[in-house]
């Protein structure tokens, strides 16, 4: 449900969002156009949310009749064809301002293909071509709330519902269901489910750029990412991702594992790593790379648990078996290198915490294997882990590692050599192969605590004592 508490605060921050746009809307409206607030900033707004993307359509006028009326504004920058697409800043805020449109590009259009614009549209018609009735909201310039489509009752029920048979032009409307259900924890409605699992065939045809972006999205804007899994799910869509997919049904151990199988731990871990993401205010970068680690952490487990004499499920090597399905997930999904990269040790080091004791050596030794993930990285997927087998309680079992980490200089980065090629030249080493070997068994003893200085060092290599 809309929480009421906002209400007021929602009223007083529509009326100074509007008084902010009256200059705009107010030079549309001398040069003939009909302009209205549309989409995610009308919907942010009866949330109680601060809206971030400002977008303003504007009807009865062609593109060059509003460019020319906008033009006292400050800096106008056009894009489209036949200026579609005008931007500008007022205020403190990004605005675009647009003709409604009637054909959005889809996946399979020729690059560089743009919206059809067409200022002869109705409100109603332009707003039925919008994905889902959360976003087909309107607000007039004096505050009236248009709401052709039954979104702000679908808000307050918290259902994902599409505007129009015209969702289907475009399939990657349904991975935009999932990151809208993790932003704003809503369900898909029945009818909008059985829709998006008709459009499954067309996926084949969308570009891994644009995957990405909704992928990303779910990581970074979503506060309920299990949310955006169950739509995933619910659309039929979680097909596409067989390693994922494969985690429903696969059993846990019921002492370690109460809340049930490896999707609903994973669920439940993702929204832990998305309170720590709150928690600690992670950027953007940082909240990815932990909500990607929470979801694959566990996909190894499907191709190793087996079932003991006891009845019991176990899955021993689970972790280094994710690695393989964590990369092939992520290529799947068109995820950056950089994020593959941080990832996977992630996944292969959750439970490098278990059965050891938390030791300068151990620590030194995990952060070097974590590179280039760092160990506080490392630790916050940790207590996410931890944290999502309700009714147990949340928990950090790791804290031991990053307290010594801290206390060593590991936390953020693997430690640095002490014992430098120079050094071992200015030692008499002369260089080659033999020089490299010798760095290399000098950082393996680093690691084992055999020496802390680099005069230590300089002398363990030339003593070429391992003891």
């Amino acid at each position: 449900m809309i929480d009421r508490s906002h209400h007021a605060s929602a009223g007083s921050a529509r009326h100074s969002l509007l008084v902010t746009l009256a200059p705009l809307f107010d030079a549309i409206a001398d040069a003939g156009g009909r302009p209205l607030l549309v989409g995610g900033a009308v919907r942010d707004l009866l949330l109680g949310l601060t809206p971030t993307d400002i977008d303003v359509e504007v009807y009865g006028i062609d593109g060059q009749t509003l460019a020319a009326a906008l033009a006292s504004l400050g800096r106008i920058v056009a894009v489209g064809r036949s200026f579609g697409v005008l931007k500008l800043h007022l205020d403190g805020y990004d605005v675009d301002v647009a003709l409604p449109v009637r054909r959005h590009p889809v996946a399979d259009d020729e690059p560089g293909t743009l919206p059809e614009y067409d200022p002869s549209l109705t409100p109603r018609e332009a707003l039925a071509r919008r994905d889902f009735t959360i976003n087909a909201l309107a607000l007039t310039p004096s505050g009236d709330l248009i709401d052709h489509f039954g979104g702000r009752a679908d808000l307050e029920a918290r259902l994902l519902r599409h505007t129009s048979e015209a969702f289907g032009d475009d399939p990657l409307r349904v991975l935009r269901a999932m990151q809208f259900a993790a932003r704003f924890d809503l369900r898909l409605a029945p009818e909008t489910a059985a829709l998006c699992r008709t459009l499954l065939p067309a996926s084949a045809g969308l570009p891994l750029d644009r995957i990405w972006r909704e992928w990303h999205k779910w990581t970074t804007l979503g506060i309920h990412p299990s949310a955006g899994l169950r739509a995933l799910d619910e659309s039929g869509w979680l097909a596409l991702y067989p390693e994922l997919a494969a985690l429903q049904g696969c059993p846990q151990h019921p002492r370690f594992h109460p809340e049930g199988d490896v999707w609903t731990h994973t669920l439940y871990v993702c929204d832990a790593a998305t309170q720590i993401a709150e928690r600690d205010a992670l950027d953007a970068h940082d909240r990815t790379v932990l909500l990607f680690a929470a979801l694959c952490h566990d996909l190894g487990k499907p191709l190793t648990t087996v079932i003991d004499e006891h009845g019991i499920p176990r899955s021993p090597g689970h972790a280094a078996a994710g690695v393989p399905l964590t990369q092939a997930f992520l290529t799947r999904i068109g995820a950056p290198g950089r994020i593959e990269h941080l990832v996977t040790p992630l996944v292969r080091e959750h439970l490098a915490h278990l059965h050891t004791q938390a030791t300068p050596r151990v620590v030194r030794r995990l952060a070097h294997r974590l590179t280039p993930a760092t160990l506080v990285q490392w630790e916050r997927l940790v207590e996410a882990d931890a944290s999502g087998r309700p009714p147990m309680p949340p928990e950090r079992p790791a804290a031991a590692f990053l307290a010594i980490a801290q206390a060593e200089g590991a936390d953020r980065s693997r430690p640095a050599p002490l014992v430098r090629g120079r050094d071992l030249i200015a030692a008499g080493v002369a260089p080659g192969p033999q020089l490299g070997e010798m760095l290399r068994r000098a950082y393996e003893a680093q690691l084992d605590g055999k020496f802390s200085t680099v005069e230590e060092g300089v002398a363990w290599v030339l003593q070429g004592d391992d003891d």
